[in-house]
């Protein structure tokens, strides 16, 4: 079988996620959206079809990849499948690869089974009318599992995911559990990698889930492990409550109260504070005691800002969620419901901070400002990767710098209209 991921137009309605990398490469539960593909399908060769400003960085992450390469389409049959799609536990790949086909998830295509003639005029640029004619003119199926609409459906069906993973990945039966760790449930949900090092008083509360912790991690004393929850290859946890529904990625450092929240790679919530409900993209660093709220008072439904308006989540328990390489100081206060983008910097005001704040801008003295230039904040960036022993290419500065021009008119309005509000409050 031969794979190709597209993202459709919606993958907008996962920023700030997605402005940074595709939207296949988003964790929720063990793996990546591209591994639970590559796991559905089994292909043979993979393709993908990407914003043109994430190509490079695409290529050079997935280097096995044919990354927006119109003629690998017209080779053969091929499957599409939606970058977005979740597939159901017990998932059958289509047998009949020489009739198109499109799979279904209310108007949306999941996946679809197409043939070169139908791929004909398929590119990056054409993938929308290509997509809207298919659902005119071909046939199609239900498909199964979901599509992940906004940020806060992947905290949602983490928790399932996690389960999923769980079952569905083979793993060698390691004999026993470490002798330093205290196990509250079944030992059948209990997984540790023989490289990780767990310490003495780590307790790991299966009851309700599998607890799974990856290669060469670290969890120290006095750390409660509350399954269902992961933590990743070569990640440390220190004195953590972390609750039910969270995955922490590879490379992660994380302290404090961690609840139903995810963490991509790279990340650090190093010291005491709440996160709950939250995803955090690439390389972020919450400092010492920042807090991020996932509960309104009145227990309303939260609204996030997305697309140049208020969201409602329809959710009760909404965190926050944040770009790349965006950082919070000592003593921050995030309001539930936040859009933090890629590289905006955060000091405490003594109160909550913006709900919105736009890629590479700034919060000081409770003032949302603009960055004039980005070279500092770039800079940064690779003193940080270097320290870690990552580099941050030149592919990715290119994409970083290509998203601070397309952002500068939505920081401008952003800086403005908070302006306002601040004039308003003290009129």
């Amino acid at each position: 079988m031969r794979l190709c991921e597209f993202e459709d137009s919606r993958v907008s309605g996962l920023e700030p996620l997605s402005l940074t990398r595709p939207v296949f490469d988003l964790l929720c539960g063990t793996t990546t959206l591209y591994e639970k593909h590559r796991r559905a399908f089994r292909p043979s060769s993979m393709a993908a079809l990407v914003r043109p400003q994430l190509s490079r960085v695409t290529s050079a992450d997935h280097p096995h990849l044919t990354v927006n390469v119109s003629d690998w389409l017209l080779t053969g049959a091929v499957t599409l499948v939606n970058s977005r799609w979740l597939p159901p536990r017990k998932f059958v790949p289509p047998a009949n690869k020489e009739m198109s086909c499109l799979a279904m998830i209310g108007d949306e295509i999941a996946h679809a089974v197409l043939q070169p003639r139908d791929l004909a005029d398929c590119t990056p640029h054409t993938l929308a009318e290509c997509l809207a004619e298919w659902k005119q003119t071909l046939p199609t199926r239900p498909a199964g599992g979901r599509l992940i609409a906004r940020p806060w459906d992947l905290i949602e069906f983490n928790g399932d995911e996690l389960h999923a993973d769980f079952l569905l990945t083979p793993h060698d039966d390691l004999e026993g559990r470490p002798s330093t760790l205290t196990l509250v449930g079944s030992s059948d949900l209990l997984r540790v990698d023989p490289t990780a090092r767990i310490d003495p008083f780590v307790v790991a509360d299966t009851t309700n889930g599998p607890v799974i912790i990856g290669r060469d991690a670290v969890v120290a004393s006095f750390t409660r492990l509350e399954g269902p929850c992961f933590i990743g290859p070569r990640s440390e946890v220190f004195h953590g409550n972390i609750r039910a529904g969270t995955s922490i990625g590879p490379n992660c450092r994380v302290g404090g109260e961690v609840n139903s929240s995810i963490l991509l790679a790279n990340s650090n919530k190093a010291h005491e504070g709440y996160l709950g409900h939250s995803y955090l993209g690439e390389w972020v660093k919450l400092g010492a005691g920042t807090h991020a709220s996932d509960l309104r008072n009145d227990h309303a439904p939260i609204a996030v800002p997305m697309d140049g308006e208020m969201v409602s989540s329809d959710l009760q328990r909404v965190g926050v969620f944040i770009g790349d390489h965006a950082k919070s100081g000592v003593g921050c206060r995030l309001n539930a419901g936040s859009n933090i983008g890629p590289f905006a910097q955060l000091l405490p005001s003594g109160s909550l901070l913006p709900k919105l704040v736009p890629p590479f801008c700034s919060v000081e003295h409770g003032r949302l400002m603009d960055c004039p230039d980005p070279s500092a904040l770039f800079a940064a960036a690779a003193r940080v990767t270097a320290r870690r022993g990552d580099e941050f290419t030149e592919y990715h500065q290119a994409m970083y710098a290509s998203l601070f021009d397309r952002t500068a008119h939505l920081r401008k309005v952003a800086v403005h209209e908070a302006e306002m509000r601040r004039v308003r409050r003290a009129g």
